[in-house]
């Protein structure tokens, strides 16, 4: 089989007998995309009427969309949407788009353009601003309720976004476009400090994570979401709009067919990667494939990372925490005082306490070596390693696609119960 590494790919051989299972995204029937999946969706709003039949003349409107890291094809979900609050009744004159940053940077205006196309210039966008929020309450866990004042004091909020797997608060979409889109950093610190638990994990709705984040979502109220499920192209294969739960929900199951991969049984060793270029250019970008192996895997057994790395760790404060601190010092760290950047070291960590981690990449064996794993230059040389350590007679899965993909073990669902 090939393997993703970089502009290219690495030819691989499994010993007879030893492959459990390659693990692919699910083959699923795609309907509508692009813009015909968005007004299917808004023509079939699940767990409410349309939204051209809630809104009310002279209702303030606010759009929460995504920024520019984030894969949403707003210029393409946006246009229809604003079409049907212009059929109900609301002007563009009384309607914002606020791009949620969470604690990322503020937008160009050549990047706002780019988001929303051509609304740009039709309907005032605005960046969130953490510094002038409204407090509207505290979630059960701590988490200060700190929105972006033109958010809060609109008549009727409508969150934007795509559904996909999220690491530890195991779905995005939904109030996620609100906690942490709309809020502040400080919130975000404390609603984030619950990655390290055992049910914060891709795939769970029960995480606690988005517990809070949703509880969040209630305390403000949130009238209405339109989400899209992307393709590996980030283009919109699917679609659902309407109540924030019922159709987020329905959202999520979609995924799950078509990348939550069921196992009866987890391997000795696993082979990962993000699929080469981009998704493999760093570390952080990287992360993802990695944290998804995890559940692959069984307890002390050996994860083959693919990845090139070629532009080293991409984040400096993720750099200094994987290479400065132990992974129960980076899991401590991180429970006591959320940093983001950081967090996906924390993240890291918690697969290290599982299995041994060998890296095939492009970094200096010796720095590869300061963060705790193995090196390699190649893949064969990892597996033989790996074989060594785990038996001639060891089982194997390879993950071709580890940032697409979420292996499912029945067992480890059971012991988190």
């Amino acid at each position: 089989m090939k393997i993703g590494y970089d502009h290219g790919e690495l030819d691989f051989i499994v010993p007879n007998g030893r492959l459990l299972g390659v693990l692919e995204p699910n083959k699923v029937e795609i309907g509508l995309t692009g813009a015909e999946a968005v007004e299917y969706a808004l023509d079939h709003p699940i767990g409410d009427v349309k939204v051209e039949e809630k809104v009310r003349p002279g209702d303030k409107v606010c759009i929460i969309a995504s920024d520019i890291t984030r894969p949403m094809p707003s210029r393409t979900a946006l246009p229809p949407l604003v079409k049907r609050l212009n059929a109900g009744g609301i002007p563009d004159s009384d309607m914002v788009i606020v791009f949620g940053l969470g604690s990322h940077r503020k937008h160009t205006e050549e990047e706002k353009k780019y988001l929303i196309g051509e609304l740009y210039g039709r309907i005032e966008c605005v960046d969130s601003d953490p510094d002038d929020v409204v407090r509207l309450g505290v979630t059960k866990h701590g988490t200060p309720v700190d929105i972006f004042r033109r958010v809060a004091e609109s008549d009727f909020i409508i969150c934007t976004g795509n559904i996909e797997y999220h690491y530890f608060a195991g779905y995005s979409g939904g109030a996620k476009a609100v906690m942490p889109g709309v809020s502040t950093p400080d919130a975000i610190r404390v609603n984030h400090s619950m990655m390290v638990g055992a049910e914060a994990y891709a795939g769970n709705m029960l995480s606690p994570v988005r517990q809070d984040i949703e509880e969040a979502g209630d305390i403000l109220g949130i009238d209405y979401i339109l989400n899209a499920v992307l393709d590996e192209h980030k283009q919109i294969i699917y679609c659902v709009a309407g109540d924030v739960t019922a159709a987020h929900r329905r959202g999520a199951a979609f995924l799950d067919k078509l990348y939550r991969i069921p196992l009866k049984e987890q391997a000795d060793i696993v082979v990962v990667s993000p699929g080469g270029y981009p998704k493999d250019q760093n570390m952080y970008q990287a992360q993802k494939a990695l944290d998804n192996s995890k559940h692959a895997v069984k307890d002390g057994g050996t994860i083959i990372w693919v990845a090139g790395c070629k532009e080293g760790l991409g984040s400096a404060l993720f750099e200094k925490w994987m290479t400065s601190y132990s992974p129960e010092e980076m899991i401590e760290n991180i429970r006591n005082d959320f940093k983001l950047g950081a967090h996906k070291a924390a993240a890291i960590a918690l697969v290290m306490k599982k299995a041994e981690i060998c890296l095939v990449s492009e970094l200096p064996d010796d720095f590869v070596r300061s963060m705790g794993f193995i090196p390699f230059s190649s893949l064969e040389q990892a597996f033989a390693q790996a074989t060594l350590k785990q038996g001639e007679d060891s089982t194997v899965y390879v993950m071709p696609y580890g940032g697409s993909t979420l292996p499912i073990f029945e067992g480890e669902q059971q012991k988190m119960r």
